[in-house]
Order: C-alpha cells, then structure tokens, then sequence
C-alpha cells in the first residue's frame, strides 16, 4: 500500500487495526486470550519486548504476574506510591527489614516509610536479584557498544528514564530497582554468582498493598556474563483482587512484615482509604 500520500499513510495505518504482534499491549485488556482471572477483571495485558520498557498506575489490591515466556527476559521494577512519588520502593529497607537478601513468596517490597507497597504471593522462578540494580548507558556502551534507548542494546537505567518521564517523574527519582527471573547469589567471600534463569515459563504475582506506579523496564541483568545481549519477551498481566488483610498468613508471617502492614494499615486509614 503506497504511504507517499496522506491519503495513502491514513489508508495504511487504519489497515493495520486489529492486527497483533508478538509484543503489544491489548487494549482492552479483557480481550487478552487465556487470561487468568475473569477475563473482565484484567486491567493490564502486554507482552514487553527485550530491550523495552512498560509502565502503569495500579489501583491498590490488584495483583500483577510477569512470566519470562523463553527463559531470557530480566523484569526490573521500580514501584511508587501512586500520589506522592516521593515514596517509593527501597530495596535496602526491604532486604534489611525482612533480614534476606533472596526475593521469594511472601516477601514484602518496602518503602523508604516502612510500608508496604507490595507483596510476593507467588514465585515459580527463585532466580531474582536485590543487589546488583539494572544496567546503565556506561556500562551497556562498554560492553556491547550502545546503550541508548533506540539502540539495540539499551541500558535499564535509559528504559526507566522514559517510563519515569511519561509519570512526571525525573532521573534523580530513580532509586535502585531489583530485578525478576535472573538470579545472583552471594558467595562466602561476599563475591556475586550469577545463577541465570530458571528457565522458560517461570512467573511471579505481586499484590499492590496501596495505589502504585510500576516502572517495568526488561533488558539483560548487568552481571549477565555472556558477551552478546541476550533477553526476550516479558508477559504482563494484572487483575483486580483485594488487598492483604488482618488474618491472612502473609499479614501474620513475621513481626517485621506485621509491622510494615501495620504501618500501612495506619496510614491508608488516616486518610479515609481503608
């Protein structure tokens, strides 16, 4: 179809409606074809590319599951308290608090307020990193050449920096993140092993505990030892569920995480929330 037009150009890009690629977000998120919940509770569905980056407000309760569909995608996350961004994720707090340094079910992703932003309720991977953050345009630059945004070797740091920009937010926003489904252990001698992926299909669902901004970016783990940039897609799901409550295991799982619920609870309930 000619586009040298405007006629032509509007000829073609109406004819691509419909149309799905590999890695897209669908719109409505409903018509995702095998979700996991009913299909009219799907808020968020998007397949993000290697080397790209999504982003999305969510509503405090929902719960959201990123699957490594090929066994290569390394899922970065920043997360934010959704009004007041100057509350957001610390990755130090959440591994000190919680006295482990290993992502797994029924961890909590603390803020820098002692509360709860969210919670791990399921991991089929084990193979996630709190130590090593996400690559940078140095470091990228050094290694493969790039690391620029359009490149083909974009930098973590570089993605996060468009997907904070697109909510109002600035690069001295952007705290350390921690990554998904590549794994780094640390050795006797306080040296890092990179333990890679569990392979193809591993998932985790997190639970927002209050309104939050997810800054997604899914680029090659920085201690990735092989020479090429290897990552494939990432699966994006989110549903509406309900937030962890008084009673439930998670909530009652260890005094350090009862008091970040606590301190949750507190807050969200000064301001008529919960």
């Amino acid at each position: 179809m000619a586009t040298a037009t405007t006629y032509g150009a509007r000829a073609h890009a109406r004819a691509q409606e419909g149309s799905r690629t590999e890695a897209m977000p669908v719109v409505p998120a409903g018509a995702w074809p095998a979700p996991p919940c009913e299909a009219g509770h799907l808020v968020w569905a998007e397949t993000v590319a290697a080397g790209n980056y999504t982003h999305k407000v969510l509503a405090r309760g929902t719960e959201l599951r990123l699957t490594d569909l090929r066994g290569d995608a390394c899922a970065h996350l920043l997360l934010y308290a959704a009004d007041r961004p100057w509350e957001r994720l610390n990755v130090a707090d959440t591994v000190k608090v919680q006295w482990n340094a290993y992502l797994g079910e029924g961890q909590l992703l603390l803020s820098d307020q002692g509360r709860v932003l969210a919670s791990l309720v399921a991991d089929t991977s084990g193979r996630h990193c709190t130590l090593c953050g996400t690559s940078t345009l140095v470091r990228n630059t050094q290694r493969y050449g790039d690391g620029t945004p359009q490149s083909a070797s974009p930098a973590g740091r570089e993605l996060f920096k468009l997907a904070a920009a697109k909510n109002g937010l600035e690069p001295r926003d952007l705290p350390p993140s921690l990554s998904f489904f590549q794994g780094v252990e640390v050795r006797d001698d306080g040296s890092l092993d990179f333990t890679g992926s569990a392979g193809p299909g591993g998932s985790v669902t997190l639970r927002a505990e209050q309104d939050v901004t997810v800054l997604l970016a899914n680029v090659p783990h920085p201690a990735d030892p092989r020479t090429e940039y290897v990552s494939t897609p990432l699966e994006v799901l989110a549903w509406r569920a309900a937030a962890t409550a008084p009673g439930d295991p998670l909530w009652e799982a260890t005094p350090e995480g009862r008091r970040a619920f606590l301190n949750t609870a507190e807050f969200l309930a000064a301001r008529g929330i919960a």
